[in-house]
């Protein structure tokens, strides 16, 4: 580790630990920097999770494997370009194919649900289904995949390999580097608090976030799902919740520049607030559930995740009227990065 980095390693360290009128005047910073350079749009990306289907067994994910109370499906391509047309005349201006990682739905029927919402909309089109060689990368791209979303959940190796046996980091992290090869906006993150994870490991995430240069960073809590290994682990930061918005808020100093969502998690820790208060300490973009209410509580990664009996179009219309409480207004446009490397 070079001096400088360990410089900013001992920086990050010390605004982890922010208490009192030192982690306010750390939200009011992370909060204009957001304004600075992202503005006071918020882009609404709209997630539909068209198949549950995993053949990987990370050991927090409620949807591993493994997990033999999961009710497994896939929803038909007609189905998933059919709710992507809605999202439009939601606000929401990107669509966000995410499902397990599983050879159930086919590279080529997701290549030609690509195609059609291209065709179809004029939504941007972000793809979240795990590594995949980099030639499925490069053909999701001609079909007209924007993004891609890959989170990398921790930058320790030994923690990353106990958590996920099916790939290592150095895999995870070589599917970045290819997606980032091919001039795909790359979207990837972690999750804070995982069992076994130091602050240290939590300040060497945002270093890397940097230096892999992401165009969107997606973080969020860690909460253990009762039907995994994990159920029973609590996340280490459970006595200072106050650490999981310290962590959004230095990741936005530490990337000024790139989509930070207010995500989900957020608001199952802290109930029909947190993703509100995490657009106030740095996050710039909401991601509203799209997948159909008959699919919502089997793709629950961890529990308590919110709006699972609530239809798209509630959905969409209290993200809506959240915007409007904080004093911003819907994103118009793709919200592409804003990367002065990339083409807009």
């Amino acid at each position: 580790m070079t001096t400088d980095r360990q410089t900013e390693k001992t920086e990050i360290l010390a605004l982890l630990a922010a208490q009192g009128k030192d982690l306010e005047a750390l939200y009011r910073k992370a909060d204009a920097v957001r304004k600075q350079h992202m503005g006071d749009e918020v882009f609404l990306r709209g997630i539909i999770e068209f198949s549950n289907a995993c053949s990987n067994d990370c050991l927090y994910c409620g949807i591993r494997v493994s997990n033999r109370n999961v009710q497994r499906y896939s929803m038909t391509r007609d189905e998933i370009v059919a709710h992507a047309r809605e999202l439009p005349s939601r606000g929401q201006t990107t669509v966000v194919l995410q499902s397990g990682e599983s050879p159930v739905f086919g590279d080529e029927e997701l290549g030609e649900v690509i195609r059609r919402i291209k065709k179809e909309t004029v939504l941007a089109v972000t793809v979240s289904v795990g590594n995949r060689p980099t030639e499925i990368y490069k053909y999701w791209k001609t079909c007209g995949m924007d993004r891609y979303l890959l989170r990398f959940e921790t930058s320790d190796p030994e923690l990353f390999r106990h958590l996920h046996p099916d790939c290592t980091l150095d895999e995870r992290l070589e599917c970045l580097r290819s997606l980032r090869a091919l001039d795909v906006q790359v979207g990837s993150g972690f999750m804070i608090g995982l069992p076994g994870e130091k602050l240290e490991t939590l300040a060497e995430n945002i270093l890397l976030c940097r230096d892999l240069d992401l165009d969107m960073i997606g973080i969020g809590p860690y909460i253990p799902h009762p039907d995994t290994p994990l159920g029973n682990a609590p996340n280490v930061y459970e006595e200072d919740k106050e650490t999981f918005f310290r962590a959004l808020a230095v990741l936005r100093l530490f990337n000024p520049d790139a989509h930070i969502p207010a995500t989900t998690a957020f608001d199952a820790v802290f109930p029909a607030k947190g993703r509100n208060l995490a657009l106030r300490r740095g996050a710039n973009v909401f991601m509203p559930n799209t997948t159909p209410v008959q699919f919502r509580r089997d793709y629950q990664l961890y529990p308590g995740k919110p709006c699972v009996d609530e239809d798209a179009g509630q959905c969409a219309t209290c993200v809506l009227h959240r915007i409007e409480a904080l004093g911003r207004s819907p994103g118009k446009g793709p919200g592409h990065t804003r990367k002065a490397r990339r083409k807009a």
